[in-house]
């Protein structure tokens, strides 16, 4: 597949029908017949089906109830052409390939959106059991269904990473982990799997993500092993929030993530450590966007997303939670997107990662849309 070419820049009303439709699709979804690359349960963005809206990536659920729709390339809603382009992301070719021992490229890592290379190294979390877990998070359900293997080898990661490199040009990597019993929570093995990577592809820019580790020189190994930016995920800065819908998460003190996301700033620098930020979860709108400023004064990029149903996951399966309204979520995403303008804080300036990918966020068209506003109320 050749990627459309992405629009020149729009005015005002272009910008805004662009961001609220990317809000709008990450809540309802897609009804996409054909989703070459996507994802069923797991770590991170699931159930989702990766297209290009506009040229630019999206992940999107693949709903079969969603209004919107695909024909001969156009996104319809309700039957009606949006004036939106869109087009899912090509089968990339690593996945046909497999280790000497078996292992099919696609178990170890896979393809996010166009050019981001992903995988959870661990696929297994100490936190898993339902009195500890997060309630969105269905990490191991990819392993029950055979979909990934337990834990990935720094070998079998390099020989993929390579492979991802040379036959599909993917340009970046994340590396997430389930948490462990240690002190690291995961880091070591995280550093062990970033370094081997590098070795095989020097110039392969990687994102680990991971919980505040106990001790906070780990880091630092992180990046002296090779990693350009680092995740450290809260999903909510309301304590209430995280004692209900992340009860094992939740009982890391606030405390351990603010001295984590400064020690991390100091060690990767401004802009390169990021946090996700998820609506929807019962945090009040306006305490949210106040918080994702307080982060970004500390030079950390909050990656703001819908809450997303997954299956398998107890917030579905138990909980019944909805996405939050489209109103909330475009309005929290496009206060958070002010916020960085004004700091000049930017996802495609991190070297790697959620927020320099930006498939599951409407951030970036958010920023374009404050921009192309403003520069058409001057131009008036």
């Amino acid at each position: 597949m050749t990627a459309p070419t992405p629009s020149a820049p729009r005015r005002g009303a272009d910008a805004r029908r662009v961001a609220s439709t990317r809000v709008d699709v990450a809540i309802q979804g897609i009804r996409l017949l054909d989703a070459p690359v996507a994802r069923r349960a797991g770590a991170g963005p699931s159930d989702d089906g990766h297209v290009l809206l506009e040229g630019v990536g999206a992940a999107v659920p693949l709903n079969p109830r969603s209004p919107y729709s695909v024909r001969s390339g156009r996104l319809l809603l309700d039957g009606a052409d949006t004036g939106l382009g869109v087009e899912a992301v090509a089968r990339p070719r690593f996945y046909d390939l497999a280790t000497d021992d078996g292992v099919p490229y696609e178990k170890i890592a896979r393809l996010h959106s166009e050019r981001v290379l992903a995988t959870t190294v661990v696929q297994t979390c100490v936190r898993y059991e339902e009195a500890q877990r997060c309630r969105f998070c269905a990490i191991e359900e990819s392993l029950r269904n055979d979909a990934t293997v337990a834990v990935k080898s720094p070998a079998q990661l390099a020989e993929v990473a390579k492979a991802a490199v040379e036959l599909d040009g993917v340009t970046q990597m994340v590396m997430t982990t389930g948490t462990s019993n240690g002190r690291d929570r995961g880091a070591t093995h995280l550093a062990r799997c970033v370094r081997a990577v590098r070795e095989a592809v020097p110039d392969l820019p990687i994102q680990v993500q991971c919980e505040p580790p106990g001790d906070l020189r780990t880091i630092t190994d992180l990046y002296e092993a090779g990693a350009r930016s680092l995740g450290i995920h809260v999903e909510s800065l309301d304590d209430d929030v995280r004692r209900r819908v992340m009860p094992g998460k939740g009982s890391v003190p606030m405390a351990e993530y603010r001295a984590a996301w400064a020690e991390a700033v100091r060690v990767f620098g401004w802009n390169q450590v990021s946090t996700y930020l998820i609506v929807g979860l019962g945090e009040d709108p306006d305490e949210l966007v106040a918080g994702a400023e307080e982060l970004i004064e500390m030079g950390v990029y909050p990656f703001v997303v819908p809450f997303r149903p997954i299956a398998g996951t107890l917030a579905v399966e138990v909980d019944g939670t909805t996405p939050p309204p489209h109103e909330v979520t475009y309005d929290v995403t496009r206060r958070v997107a002010a916020a960085l303008r004004r700091a000049g804080m930017t996802g495609a300036d991190q070297a790697a990662g959620c927020a320099a990918c930006g498939a599951c966020s409407a951030l970036g068209s958010a920023e374009e849309e404050l921009g192309t506003t403003r520069a058409c109320e001057v131009s008036a």
